[in-house]
């Protein structure tokens, strides 16, 4: 796989584990990664499961629904952690609590036979958790919480999963940290100028008018309360009036 070290290349990175704890004998048992080239998803992807020898909590398997007798024939971490290195090497890492993934990362290569290798030689880190404490201090900042303040569709997210929370923190990424840019100029990573308007308006300019369909009274009613129910859980809603 051409890497285009050239460019700019981020892998948002997210892992299941058997605990929570790398120190107490826990170990990672999924490995999901997206790749981005200048800020554009590339359709690039590392993804394994990983027998970890070793029972998963009742806890964890309520959380990622991943058990043990469905990790009884994958590889363990020493044969794909050449591929997974490969993957990573020389990118940026976009993790969401960043200091749980990079501690057990670290903690599995401390059980191979390579010297003192850790995450931070092969690759930067950027924490979207700290990023987002920052950004809305004093609200909730977990990535079902971002996504509703993003209005990022995670409604088929029931359980945790490696590659499914790589995919949904990349698009929580991408808006959080100034949105995606220039999605019809390949050529351009920098926002769009004005002008560049032109372009998207052109592609609507023969169609028919839209049908307008009103809303009723007792749809706005539960508008109103979805709305309500959004700012509870996230402190703040992007599309009532008195947030903006």
């Amino acid at each position: 796989m051409d890497k285009q070290t050239d460019k700019k290349r981020i892998v948002v990175l997210d892992t299941e584990t058997t605990g929570l704890n790398p120190q107490e004998g826990h170990r990672i048992i999924e490995i999901g990664c997206i790749e981005l080239i200048n800020r554009r998803l590339t359709g690039n992807s590392f993804h394994v499961y990983i027998n970890p020898d070793r029972i998963i909590d009742d806890g964890a398997i309520a959380v990622h629904g991943i058990t043990n007798q469905f990790l009884d024939d994958k590889p363990r971490f020493h044969q794909v952690v050449e591929d997974f290195i490969a993957f990573v090497k020389g990118a940026e890492l976009i993790i969401h609590n960043a200091p749980f993934d990079v501690g057990f990362i670290n903690h599995e290569f401390s059980l191979l036979d390579k010297g003192a290798l850790i995450v931070t030689e092969l690759c930067t880190v950027f924490d979207t958790l700290a990023f987002a404490r920052k950004k809305h201090p004093g609200q909730r900042n977990s990535l079902d919480a971002l996504c509703k303040r993003y209005g990022i569709d995670n409604s088929h997210r029931d359980l945790h999963g490696a590659l499914l929370d790589a995919q949904i923190l990349a698009d929580v990424f991408l808006l959080m940290t100034g949105g995606q840019f220039s999605l019809l100029d390949e050529s351009s990573s920098e926002p769009q100028q004005p002008d560049s308007h032109k372009k998207i308006n052109q592609l609507s300019v023969h169609r028919q008018p839209l049908k307008i369909t009103r809303c009723s009274t007792e749809e706005l009613r539960a508008h109103e309360e979805r709305l309500k129910a959004i700012k509870k859980d996230s402190g703040v809603c992007i599309w009532s009036a008195a947030d903006l």
